[in-house]
């Protein structure tokens, strides 16, 4: 650095060249959002349709919401690769402008024996700026070996008379539940009422201060909170609770949510996307937590899509939370099933899930954090107790995969918090969308 500074005049032309250049690339990258996106949001409504053998994605409709509230930089990148990902070329350059990441319901059935018989379609709704040019968006879907199985690319020209516009008017009424520090770096979350009528939303609003206590005592939400926006949708149900299909029950809910996902009578879905985004069109929503009025244990979460669970059963709390590991940060399960093995992650292949590993590729997950004197984790050496490690057991299988911790959050209701794995994993992605 020194020499920097001992040099003559040429030098010292250097050095303010170089300033210059740096100060020109930076407000450059600063300025790359406004370039190429409004203040406004293109939520793009899909469906996914197929088998277990072959897949197809069509465009259902278009649609132009006011403002937009994710990510304003690094907008090529994500933090997860998750199970797919939806990229938005300029149709001139073919350059790369925004990219995000996401899992889906349809991608989880395809491992289910169910997909190898019959086909079904799924809803699927993307929000992705505002391009104020001609744009070409790529949907590309992964199966469980991270290989392309299918994708689709279509071209977007925002002056489409029949790109719908929605958000303008008739908005859900809402509550703004916490202010941001700096409302253009932060990350903007919507809890959404599920099965509450009317005259419920007192006890809406309550669950959401449940919710919101429970997510903030655990780290590193706790220290980041100034780095969350809130508010709180009360999109309101013409019956109260949810559907039970083993039970014979359908309510007629604004989600239409119900139990049973897959035949598992504690995962708690909506196939409902398109209606789930029209009742929080025009209130400002990024991250997506359901709140269903029910007492019956359960809940589910995918990739910066929703996650949902019942408020009025005693692990409300801890599942809540649970939920939006999914749903925020990708996070897999840690838990395996006694009477079922699903085989979701093949053990040739690493998971791109931060606190999941086969051991194919352990050097990119947390070995960095184990103690020095630990040895290379092997099936053989794969358990430390108390200290991080490889604990066999996780992502629904007891055999092949394996977790860092002994528990966790993400793996029991009773574990007060995240493990340092998991810790480490949600506060990059916060950085990464605030920082």
């Amino acid at each position: 650095m020194k020499r920097l500074f001992i040099n003559n005049r040429m030098g010292s032309m250097r050095i303010t060249l170089f300033m210059m250049t740096l100060v020109v690339v930076t407000m450059t990258h600063a300025q790359d959002f406004n370039r190429y996106f409004t203040d406004e949001t293109l939520r793009i409504d899909y469906t996914f349709s197929g088998n277990a053998t072959n897949q197809e994605i069509a465009v259902d409709q278009l649609n132009r919401i006011p403002h937009w509230y994710g990510k304003r930089q690094r907008l090529s990148e994500v933090p997860v690769e998750g199970n797919g990902q939806i990229i938005v070329r300029d149709h001139h350059s073919q350059e790369v402008i925004y990219r995000n990441s996401f899992s889906t319901l349809f991608q989880e059935w395809l491992s289910y024996d169910e997909a190898k018989h019959i086909r079904k379609s799924f809803e699927n709704v993307f929000l992705v700026p505002m391009p104020k040019d001609t744009v070409d968006i790529t949907v590309v879907l992964n199966n469980n070996y991270r290989k392309e199985m299918t994708s689709l690319t279509h071209t977007v020209v925002p002056t489409d008379i029949l790109i719908r516009r929605i958000g303008d008017r008739d908005v859900t009424p809402y509550t703004t539940l916490m202010e941001a520090k700096d409302p253009d770096h932060c990350i903007h979350i919507a809890y959404i009422a599920e099965g509450y009528q009317e005259q419920e939303m007192d006890v809406f609003m309550n669950d959401v201060k449940i919710a919101m206590e429970a997510l903030f005592a655990h780290e590193p939400f706790k220290k980041m909170k100034d780095r969350f926006n809130i508010v709180a949708v009360k999109a309101p149900s013409k019956e109260s609770g949810t559907s039970e299909p083993s039970k014979g029950i359908w309510k007629n809910t604004a989600l239409h949510s119900h139990f049973d996902t897959f035949y598992s009578d504690r995962y708690l879905t909506t196939l409902h996307l398109k209606d789930l985004h029209d009742w929080l069109a025009g209130t400002p929503y990024e991250h997506i937590i359901i709140l269903v009025n029910s007492d019956h244990y359960g809940g589910g979460g995918i990739l910066n899509s929703y996650n949902l669970t019942s408020t009025h059963h005693s692990k409300y709390r801890p599942v809540v939370v649970h939920e939006f590991g999914h749903s925020f940060c990708g996070l897999g399960d840690e838990y395996a099933y006694e009477t079922e093995d699903i085989p979701m992650y093949p053990a040739e292949v690493e998971p791109w899930e931060p606190n999941l590993t086969t051991l194919k590729n352990f050097e990119i997950k947390w070995k960095d954090m184990m103690d020095a004197k630990t040895p290379v984790p092997t099936p053989q050496t794969r358990t430390y107790i108390n200290k991080v490690g490889v604990y066999e057991g996780a992502g629904y299988s007891l055999k092949g995969v394996y977790r860092p911790m002994q528990d966790c959050r993400m793996r029991t209701n009773e574990y007060p918090e995240f493990c340092p794995v998991c810790n480490r994993a949600l506060e990059r992605l916060i950085n990464f969308y605030t920082e």
